[in-house]
């Protein structure tokens, strides 16, 4: 970028059997990337690949099957060089080499060596999205508000994916409990699973109203300065543990209360076939502040734009509490823009730091971006790069 280059930024991306695309090489500068193409070229796969530079399934949320090229019954690999305050760190994710009969397991490696697991990539970068498929977000189920808030929350606070990840175990150990006969020894067993569960619970509630509380705190602040051309987001969140918690009952009382109401209802959860109370319950609610409605009754373009809005301004809290200025990968997301707000949004991206990737059929879209971005046409799984703005 022109006088104020990112700290964090992607210099080389390498996919080799992965979407449409049978091997791709690409040396980027530290500006913003724009590829533009006909639908289908494979411009969102690109960006897929980015996505798996953080832990999860990336933005389609695929499985790892269906991420490999029609020719690779061994899978796929992705390689990206990221450059962390100008050093580099050589990051390698996919399944190539592993038994194509098998069930596939995402293996990653920095600089030569395997990691653990994906999480360890969120102590070198943060990487966020906006995608077309998130446009029902505030219309559609609640557990897609809740994958949205946890990989917000994820952002700031990296134990946030081991602590649900755990709450999940946790809950389907003790699902898998209430199947069998009561007695003295499920009893105890059951008292246990609750225990965990309820602690685990617990501290996803607290890291959840914790980004709930700074991210409304920023919004406010971005408002009352008329730095958003976007609407002002409303955050609360919604569930019966949550309204405790918003009620001002702390931490121990809480799980306290939630395990009396685990051990209580255990009938009731027998009689489901599930666990029927918790945070993996709870929704976020999103209302359109200068319209004071909530946002699945707003217009399909102000669901848009407060998404937009959302989204940016979660960018700016996460470098601001991570001190890394996340990669943001916002497909299509100039299309429905006037060119006012068009412009607006590139202010802002670049104002967060961090380097985006961005897509779009009509390379007209980006005009407002210029110099700050390196440009790219995308046709079938291959990349050629036009002039800079």
């Amino acid at each position: 970028m022109v006088g104020d280059r990112p700290q964090i930024w992607l210099s080389q991306i390498k996919l080799t059997t992965f979407r449409n695309y049978e091997k791709l090489s690409v040396n980027l500068s530290d500006h913003h990337v724009v590829l533009t193409g006909a639908n289908g070229a494979g411009k969102t796969n690109l960006m897929e690949a980015v996505s798996l530079m953080s832990p999860g399934r990336g933005l389609r949320r695929a499985p790892l099957s269906s991420m490999r090229h029609k020719t690779a019954p061994d899978g796929f690999s992705v390689f990206a060089t990221l450059n962390k305050d100008d050093e580099d760190y050589a990051i390698g994710t996919g399944t190539a080499g592993l038994d194509p009969y098998a069930t596939p397991v995402r293996r990653v490696r920095i600089n030569g060596t395997p990691m653990k697991n994906a999480d360890e990539l969120l102590d070198l970068c943060r990487v966020i999205w906006v995608t077309p498929s998130m446009d029902g977000l505030f219309t559609g189920a609640a557990s897609d508000r809740r994958r949205f808030l946890d990989r917000m929350v994820l952002a700031i606070d990296p134990a946030h994916g081991r602590r649900a990840s755990n709450y999940e175990k946790a809950m389907r150990n003790r699902n898998r409990l209430l199947d069998e006969v009561p007695n003295q020894q499920t009893d105890q067993w059951l008292d246990a699973a609750e225990d965990q569960l309820a602690s685990l619970g617990v501290a996803m509630i607290s890291a959840r109203y914790e980004l709930v509380s700074l991210l409304t705190g920023l919004i406010q602040q971005l408002s009352t300065n008329q730095q958003s051309v976007f609407p002002t987001a409303h955050l609360a969140l919604e569930g019966e543990l949550e309204a405790m918690a918003a009620e001002g009952l702390n931490g121990f009382d809480l799980e306290e209360t939630f395990k009396k109401k685990l051990r209580d209802l255990r009938y009731r959860d027998r009689a489901a076939k599930r666990t029927l109370t918790g945070p993996h319950r709870a929704d976020l609610i999103v209302r359109h502040g200068e319209k004071d409605m909530e946002a699945g009754l707003c217009s399909t373009g102000e669901q848009k734009a407060l998404l937009i809005g959302l989204v940016l301004a979660h960018g700016m809290l996460t470098k601001t509490v991570s001190k890394l200025a996340p990669i943001m990968l916002l497909d299509e997301v100039a299309a429905h823009l006037d060119i006012d707000r068009r412009a607006a949004l590139f202010d802002r991206i670049h104002a967060i730091g961090g380097q985006a990737f961005m897509t779009g059929t009509d390379r007209n879209l980006f005009d407002a971006l210029g110099s700050r971005a390196q440009y790219f046409t995308v046709d079938n799984g291959s990349l050629n790069r036009e002039q800079d703005g």
